[in-house]
């Protein structure tokens, strides 16, 4: 039997790029990374040409427009990378019968809740990149009914720009740094998240699940806020840095961000088997490999 081919969007990008750094301890998957240079997702004729060609079994979307401050002013960039173009992929990957993964965000809520967010729970976004994000959601389900779209939040890794590099430049830069702890959530770090996809991939290839369309909630175990985030980066780094806690109002951003956005993984779990680490033991694992 052949090797299934996972084909994997946004390759260069922090999930992309997590994937790339597991993949070859996945040896029963064959990968074709692609970037926008390599294969621009808006250009539906190429799209659909490549997935004729190369016929992959599965395909996981992590390109993304991921700049949320910026989404309030590049509005149509957002809109034709975080919805359109999932859409021709979705829709393309219908056509050549590929599986397919779409990769969201705990955005897509209000974040007016007090308990995590369950996947049928109503969505509200309060900025920009979050309505571009759920309009992309939109489009995957609408042209392509079989799809998996898994939300996930707080993304971080030893890859591109995240929460945690940014800390740990400003904890070498500065003596004492202020940290929101108004808005809370939960981090993923890459690397689990890239294993939990390719683990629900694997799965369907050996009977351990069905392959069972829909909406899902992924991220690192554990809800906390942005400081609570930092002063555990400033502690697992040694750094001598001072964290110091603010509310959101001192800290005004281009686009509101949700002030709770913790999200139930109940259901990823049940119907895929997976085990989610903590966010500290990922986030200790993340700190050691950039040391």
């Amino acid at each position: 039997m052949a090797t299934p081919v996972v084909l994997v969007t946004g390759a260069n990008g922090q999930l992309g790029s997590a994937l790339r750094s597991i993949a070859g301890n996945y040896p029963g998957l064959q990968f074709l990374f692609v970037t926008h240079a390599t294969l621009p997702l808006e250009d539906a004729a190429a799209v659909h040409a490549l997935l004729m060609e190369q016929a992959p079994a599965y395909c996981i979307n992590c390109a993304a427009y991921t700049a949320v401050d910026k989404a309030e002013t590049e509005r149509e960039q957002a809109m034709l990378v975080n919805a359109n173009a999932a859409g021709i992929l979705a829709a393309a990957c219908k056509v050549a019968g590929t599986k397919f993964i779409h990769v969201s965000t705990d955005y897509v809520f209000a974040g007016n809740g007090e308990r995590p967010y369950k996947e049928a729970d109503a969505t509200a976004p309060v900025n920009y990149y979050g309505a571009t994000k759920l309009a992309g959601e939109q489009q995957c389900q609408q042209v392509n009914a079989e799809s998996i779209i898994v939300r996930t939040s707080w993304v971080y890794s030893a890859f591109g720009n995240n929460f945690v590099k940014t800390m740990l430049r400003l904890m070498r830069e500065r003596t004492s740094i202020n940290v929101v702890n108004d808005q809370l959530g939960s981090p993923t770090y890459a690397i689990d998240l890239a294993e939990a996809l390719l683990s629900v991939i694997e799965g369907t290839i050996n009977g351990h699940h069905a392959w069972v369309p829909g909406i899902y909630h992924y991220s690192n175990e554990g809800i906390i806020s942005w400081f609570d985030f930092a002063a555990a980066i400033q502690q697992l780094s040694g750094s001598n840095c001072t964290v110091q806690p603010i509310p959101s109002s001192a800290f005004p951003t281009p686009a509101k961000r949700p002030a709770y956005s913790a999200m139930d993984k109940g259901k990823i779990k049940k119907i895929f088997g997976l085990h989610i680490p903590d966010w500290q033991q990922s986030l200790l694992a993340c700190i050691r490999s950039l040391q």
